[in-house]
C-alpha cells in the first residue's frame, strides 16, 4: 500500500526533531512525576495542580512544534521501490503487523517503523498420534493462564541473521526477557501503563534489546526485542550476509517473544525515517501469512568473542 514520500529532511531538521523530541519526554516525565507525588506525598495540603497544567501546557506546545516544524522529516522516507535484502531469520515463521497490510504498519511513522514488520516462529507441527511431537506456539489465553515465560515461545532463542554484508553501529542486550502479555488483563496493562511508561523512557526501552546494521548508501536495518545476553556481535563489527547476530527475545514493549525488523534512513530511532522492503526468495508477507526462509548461516561454533567467528570482522 504506497504512501507519498516526505523529501529527504537536512541535518539542522533532524537535529531541531531529535531536540524537541527529548524535550518532549522530558516534559511527559516531569508531569507524571508531579500527578503521581501529588496522590502519593502526605505532606502536601492540596496537589499542585497550578504546575501541573503549567507543565502540561507546555508539553502541548513542544507537540505541537514537534508535528509543524518538523513536518518535512514525518512519513516514509522519498524512496518508493523496495529494498530487497535477506530474511532475517530461518524456519517457518508468521507475519503480524506487516506493511504489505497497511502503511504504517504499526500506526505510526516514529521509531522509523512506517514499513516494520513483526514476526513469530510458526514451526510445523510433527505429529505422532495425532499430538504434536514438537513445541508449538501458545495462544491468546482469555482466562488462563495469565502470563507465560518466554520460553514457553518457539521464537525464543531463535537465531537472528544478518539481511546483507553490514557494518554493526549499535548492539545492546542488558535488558530482561518479560513475561508474555498474552491474556487481557496483562495486555492491558501493556498498552496502558507499561508502554506509556516505556515510551517516555526513550526508543531503548521500547525497542529492548536491539541491534543496527549499516547496510551502506544511507540504508540501516534494526532488529528489535533480542535476548538478553544473546549478542554475538559488538559496534564496529562487520558482518556478511546470514552471519547469526544475536538471538530472538521477549524484551522491550513487546507481548511475546517476536522479531521487530525494518529498514531506515538514519541509526537515530527519534528522527529515522522508515524504508520498504522485501525479503529475497519470500518477499513480503501479510499479516497472518506464514513463510519458511531456507537454511543458511555462517559457522556459529567458532569464537566470536575473539573476532574469529565466521562472518564477523572486528576491528583493532
Amino acid at each position: 500500500m504506497p504512501t507519498s514520500p516526505s523529501p529527504s529532511p537536512s541535518t539542522r531538521t533532524r537535529t531541531t526533531h531529535k531536540a524537541l523530541t527529548v524535550v518532549h519526554r522530558l516534559v511527559w516525565m516531569t508531569l507524571t512525576v508531579l500527578v503521581v507525588g501529588s496522590f502519593v506525598v502526605d505532606r502536601l495540603d492540596e496537589p499542585p495542580f497550578p504546575l501541573i497544567w503549567l507543565v502540561m501546557g507546555a508539553s502541548m506546545l513542544v507537540l505541537l512544534l514537534l508535528t509543524h516544524l518538523t513536518r518535512p522529516s514525518r512519513g516514509p522516507a522519498a524512496t518508493t521501490e523496495p529494498i530487497e535484502v535477506a530474511p532475517p531469520v530461518t524456519g517457518r515463521w508468521l507475519a503480524v503487523n506487516s506493511p504489505a497490510d497497511k502503511v504504517p504498519s504499526h500506526g505510526t511513522h516514529g521509531y522509523g517503523q512506517t514499513y516494520a514488520i513483526d514476526i513469530v516462529a510458526e514451526p510445523e507441527p510433527r505429529r505422532i498420534a495425532g499430538r504434536p511431537t514438537n513445541p508449538q506456539r501458545p495462544g491468546f489465553a482469555w482466562f488462563w493462564p495469565l502470563v507465560r515465560r518466554p520460553e514457553a515461545y518457539p521464537a525464543f532463542g531463535a537465531p537472528v541473521l544478518a539481511v546483507a554484508d553490514a557494518r554493526v553501529v549499535q548492539a545492546s542486550d542488558s535488558q530482561r526477557d518479560h513475561l508474555s502479555r498474552t491474556s487481557p488483563l496483562p495486555l492491558f496493562y501493556l498498552m496502558l501503563l507499561e508502554g506509556m511508561a516505556r515510551a517516555m523512557a526513550g526508543p531503548h526501552r521500547v525497542t529492548g534489546n536491539h541491534l543496527v546494521l549499516d547496510l551502506g548508501d544511507g540504508t540501516y536495518a534494526m532488529y528489535a526485542h533480542l535476548k538478553k545476553g544473546s549478542l554475538k556481535v559488538r559496534a564496529g563489527d562487520r558482518v556478511t550476509e546470514g552471519t547469526v547476530l544475536a538471538e530472538c527475545g521477549n524484551s522491550g514493549n513487546s507481548t511475546e517473544p517476536h522479531l521487530h525488523f525494518q529498514l531506515m534512513d538514519s541509526p537515530d530511532l527519534d528522527t529515522a525515517r522508515g524504508l520498504p522492503f522485501r525479503w529475497r526468495g519470500v518477499g513480503l508477507p501479510a499479516g497472518g501469512e506464514t513463510f519458511t526462509a531456507p537454511e543458511r548461516t555462517r559457522d556459529p561454533g567458532r569464537s566470536v568473542a575473539s573476532g574469529a567467528a565466521s562472518g564477523v570482522t572486528r576491528p583493532g
